[in-house]
């Protein structure tokens, strides 16, 4: 279906779940990060970061770690807390919160009482009123108790971590799952009256081949996961140091993993899914993100594709980031400086970057490549982005069109590659990123 050009997938491009992205933040004070929250206006998302799991998987690239004894998640969730309340006591008064995730890590890492204890404290200083709520799950430690819990707080949105039903594949990437656990979760989801249920998958991995990616897929599809995040492993050991517990002389080379990844897409397309940018798929008239991509209103934040339309994002807990349309803050990565100024009731502020004018126009564009599939770009600006385009533009990739950037179905693979190009601050990085495919 699509045709592989490896000269335009050399040079590893940002994922773009915000821009400027995280590689370009510096130093930034928590007054202006203070300043942010004080003159907030319209409606806010909240973003909660657990960062522990009970086990820890090789490849994992979040800001997480073993969960271990429970004096240290008893003293991170004393910190959280406390955030929670310096953090909407900084907020205008009658701020709308019209969405709350949990992220990680694995948020069911803690207790179910002491998630629903988090809900108690957000509703209590955010004044809460029937926001939507959504979570990462790791099937590995979810219980009955847990899936109670999420029916009483009313979650209608949910994720598991399954990536490869392959069990070769599953030790080699030190997350070992069997399916029955994958199926007792999603059957308790869905008793818990959870509506949107998503599978991360992964291509990509070290001894999958496309049969094991097939056979995974088609498990998803008959589990009735109304979401799929189809994403390829980033094998970045010098990022990631985890990473070097995976055998590198196992992963497919970048030919196959585009071959997977073309394979993945027509596999879901042809079974129901709508696409959601490049990765992703949703199954029509039953998930909420499906509808955002159809009706041209999905967009582009921290955690991904999203139909959430609020123009601020505020995370909280460690290495967590807020956005608004301004500036972009990132909390204290180090758990223990996190737990220790936040207990003081200060902003745990690290870093960050303002956003200029310039930065919200290209960002725009960037984000409506990857959730439309074109943008309009002012004359000024395309004229000089013509020659890096027109190597696109000959393969039949892309298109200009009315001064608009059009990518074409079989430019879809290298839609991030395309959008990179209009970003400046990646001609004057060196920073290494993930392959875009």
């Amino acid at each position: 279906m699509w045709t592989y050009h490896p000269d335009l997938l050399a040079t590893p491009v940002p994922r773009y779940t915000s821009y400027p992205t995280a590689a370009d933040f510096g130093e930034l004070s928590s007054e202006e990060h203070r300043q942010a929250l004080a003159n907030v206006s319209g409606d806010v998302s909240l973003y909660l970061h657990i960062p522990f799991c009970e086990k820890i998987c090789y490849y994992c690239g979040c800001n997480t770690g073993a969960a271990g004894r429970r004096n240290r998640l008893e003293s991170y969730l004393d910190a959280l807390h406390r955030e929670i309340e310096t953090v909407a006591g900084l907020l205008p008064a009658q701020t709308k919160i019209s969405r709350v995730s949990f992220g990680g890590g694995s948020p069911n890492a803690i207790a179910p009482t002491d998630f629903v204890r988090l809900i108690d404290a957000l509703t209590i200083h955010f004044g809460l009123s029937n926001p939507v709520y959504s979570i990462e799950l790791d099937p590995r430690t979810m219980t009955r108790d847990w899936a109670e819990a999420l029916r009483l707080v009313g979650v209608e949105r949910a994720s598991l971590g399954v990536q490869t039903f392959a069990r070769h594949c599953q030790e080699r990437i030190g997350r070992v799952q069997s399916e029955d656990l994958i199926l007792k979760t999603t059957h308790w989801l869905r008793e818990a009256s959870v509506t949107s249920l998503n599978y991360d998958l992964m291509y990509g991995l070290p001894g999958q081949s496309r049969d094991d990616l097939h056979d995974s897929l088609s498990r998803t599809r008959v589990l009735g996961a109304d979401r799929i995040a189809l994403f390829g492993y980033a094998h970045v050991p010098h990022i990631v140091p985890r990473q070097r517990a995976i055998d590198a002389t196992g992963l497919p080379d970048q030919a196959e993993r585009f071959a997977m990844a073309a394979e993945g897409y027509a596999y879901l397309v042809t079974h129901g899914y709508t696409p959601v940018g490049f990765d992703h798929f949703a199954k029509p008239g039953r998930d909420p993100l499906a509808s955002a991509a159809l009706s041209g209103h999905l967009k582009r934040n921290f955690q991904g594709f999203t139909d959430d339309q609020a123009t601020n994002l505020i995370g909280l807990g460690t290495s967590a980031i807020s956005a608004f349309p301004h500036l972009i803050v990132q909390n204290e990565k180090n758990s223990g400086r996190y737990r220790m100024r936040a207990v003081a009731g200060h902003l745990v502020t690290e870093r960050g970057i303002r956003r200029s004018a310039d930065d919200r126009f290209r960002g725009e564009i960037i984000e409506a490549l990857l959730c439309r599939g074109e943008a309009p770009v002012a004359p000024c600006l395309l004229a000089g982005m013509r020659r890096d385009l027109q190597p696109f533009i000959d393969r039949g990739l892309a298109d200009l069109h009315n001064g608009r950037v059009l990518i074409s179905a079989d430019g879809l693979p290298y839609v991030r590659t395309i959008a990179a190009l209009f970003d400046p601050y990646r001609r004057q990085s060196t920073r290494r990123f993930s392959s875009a495919v």
